[in-house]
């Protein structure tokens, strides 16, 4: 599976989150995991503290309120967050969008690996939707 070729594809993904201008279309699982990765790779960035920011704020300019029960949610942005930044590090001789292909061939390529690690009530409840929550069934490898 590739999808991003070249590195050049998560800069504009990345920047389109960033200027909220990236199609609503095109906001998938996938573009999610390359605006991290683009993120990641800027010296001058922390996407910890950025990506929430930057979630919300894309969300409202394209129609998405930030509920209880919809839009921004905090532990699925922080896992994949986490998991991303272990994927680089274990990845870092390949370039940026090689190393995000491979993620995306990888389990977490699929929306639903996050059910691995979180019961469904645990991962979609209020709690985990508005800030960090542990996982309840296993813990993350990265």
């Amino acid at each position: 599976m590739n999808l991003f070729n070249p590195d050049s594809e998560l800069k504009r993904i990345g920047d389109g989150l960033v200027g909220r201008t990236l199609p609503r279309s095109e906001w998938t699982h996938a573009a999610h995991f390359a605006a991290a990765f683009w993120l990641m790779s800027k010296s001058n960035c922390d996407p910890f503290v950025e990506m929430p920011t930057l979630i919300r704020t894309y969300n409202e300019a394209t129609g998405t309120a930030n509920t209880d029960t919809g839009g921004y949610h905090a532990t699925i942005t922080i896992a994949s967050l986490r998991v991303t930044r272990g994927w680089l590090n274990a990845h870092r001789h390949c370039e940026l969008h090689v190393a995000l292909n491979t993620l995306l061939a990888s389990e977490y390529g699929r929306s639903e690996w996050l059910l691995k690690y979180w019961s469904k009530a645990v991962l979609f409840s209020v709690a985990a939707r508005r800030s960090w929550v542990e996982p309840d069934l296993r813990t993350l490898p990265f």
